[in-house]
């Protein structure tokens, strides 16, 4: 494996919460960073700034994930910006909440779409471009073990990145590549509290033997470990919720 210096990131989903705050955790390991984003591009640039503040190296790109020439268009970015890529840390996903009974197809259509199809492509362009000694790192969902009512569009959409994870480690045999997926359970982001009740977060928040809730500080260490140490964890799901289940 390169040293951390030499080696390069991409953080799908970097201008969100847990995106913004693993690029800018693997940038202080010394990784360079491209931050990518899908509409949020002055966050992204901001987090751009902060790393390079830091004496970092940042570079923002855009692109839908679920569409491959835009995605292939960061991967090249990375390349002239940086020579290479060496991990993948795909965050970027939408999680629009109803019970299956009621959820309009079309949205179930864009669940699927952005979260399996867009994790498809990512994966799809990391196992070509990766180099040797690199590690794909995927998100999940502790929602995957709780069985919460009204994630069933997310769960089904999470439930197909570990099992795209998981075969894909089988896959790159050889390669010297890692894959993984990280499952965090209920984090405090703007995506979390959104429509939420704070009855409804205090429960959450204490249902976990830590009884707090995650934040994305506690997922991005996650992060950090798979994207450099962690040689030798592979062909996991690494539920990162506190205990909850």
């Amino acid at each position: 494996m390169t040293n951390s210096a030499d080696r390069v990131a991409i953080v799908t989903g970097g201008s969100g919460a847990i995106g913004s705050v693993s690029a800018t955790r693997l940038a202080a390991d010394g990784l360079a960073v491209v931050v990518h984003y899908a509409g949020g591009r002055g966050r992204a640039d901001e987090v751009v700034a902060a790393i390079r503040a830091d004496g970092g190296r940042a570079v923002a790109a855009g692109g839908d994930v679920a569409d491959e020439t835009e995605m292939a268009d960061v991967f090249d970015v990375a390349e002239r910006a940086f020579g290479g890529v060496d991990v993948l840390v795909h965050t970027a996903g939408i999680m629009p909440l109803a019970p299956i009974a009621q959820m309009d197809l079309d949205t179930f259509d864009r669940v699927q779409r952005i979260n399996v199809r867009g994790t498809f492509v990512v994966d799809q362009l990391a196992a070509r471009r990766l180099r040797a000694g690199g590690a794909i790192i995927n998100l999940s969902t502790s929602i995957t073990r709780l069985q919460a009512p009204t994630y069933g569009a997310y769960a089904a959409s999470k439930g197909a990145v570990e099992a795209l994870s998981l075969i894909l480690a089988r896959e790159l045999r050889g390669r010297d590549i890692t894959v993984n997926a990280v499952a965090p359970g209920p984090t405090a982001t703007p995506l979390f509290f959104e429509g939420k009740s704070q009855e409804l977060i205090d429960r959450l928040a204490a249902a976990n033997p830590m009884e707090r809730l995650g934040t994305p500080e506690d997922t991005a260490e996650v992060i950090a470990f798979l994207a450099g140490p962690a040689r030798w964890v592979n062909g996991q799901v690494l539920y990162v919720n506190g205990g909850a289940a």
